[in-house]
């Protein structure tokens, strides 16, 4: 009876030290370990990035890592994969030049292993050319996300600032002018004369517009 009075003490004691814990160290949904510092930070972003914004997320995925759209969502949507994860596999499959389904599979068989060790064993060790051109793709990502950076760059992007629709976003968030106003900007805007019938700086007739 007493061992099962402490069996409960210690149960009830690491349920209040875990529910101490900061809700981040709780819900990590991937497995960093890439081994390269510079990376583990980007996917860790791309991972918020992910989860905001998923549109944008999934077609850079179709769009650039070549990634069926169909097994990008069903990596996130029913195998529960976090966006970190599906980018990874996308990018590693993308610098070997192989399907990102490879990359998946091989993954899934054993996910406790890491990133890190599961490049390697495809042959991207950290250094190498082929980790290079990784992390040179994570650089592209980000530059069509909007927020321009380069390799091992100490920088730290807060997507809730800086994605879609903030002010930063660059060409994440640029909405294109309507042709008929750019057209109206060019050529002066009719309708705004100077009060003597002069349709504006765009008119092509040499009179000054009064009448006779």
């Amino acid at each position: 009876m007493k061992a099962f009075k402490t069996l409960l003490a210690t149960a009830a004691l690491g349920l209040s030290l875990q529910a101490a814990l900061p809700a981040v160290a709780q819900t990590v949904g991937y497995n960093v370990r890439t081994g390269d510092v510079w990376v583990d930070t980007r996917l860790g972003e791309i991972n918020d990035y992910g989860r905001r914004y998923r549109d944008p997320f999934v077609s850079e995925m179709t769009g650039y890592y070549g990634a069926p759209r169909s097994l990008v969502t069903d990596l996130l949507d029913r195998r529960g994969w976090a966006p970190a994860d599906v980018y990874y596999a996308c990018a590693i499959a993308r610098a070997l030049g192989i399907p990102c389904l490879d990359v998946v599979d091989r993954y899934e068989r054993n996910p406790g292993q890491g990133w890190g060790n599961l490049a390697k064993q495809m042959g991207i060790k950290p250094g190498s050319p082929a980790f290079h051109a990784l992390k040179n793709g994570t650089v592209g990502t980000y530059d069509r996300w909007g927020y321009p950076v380069r390799v091992d760059q100490r920088v730290s992007v807060d997507w809730s600032k800086h994605g879609p629709g903030h002010g930063k976003g660059g060409s994440a968030s640029a909405k294109p002018k309507p042709a008929a106003a750019s057209q109206a900007k060019s050529q002066g805007n009719p309708g705004k004369g100077n009060g003597n019938g002069n349709a504006g700086k765009g008119n092509a007739g040499k009179g000054n517009g009064r009448d006779k």
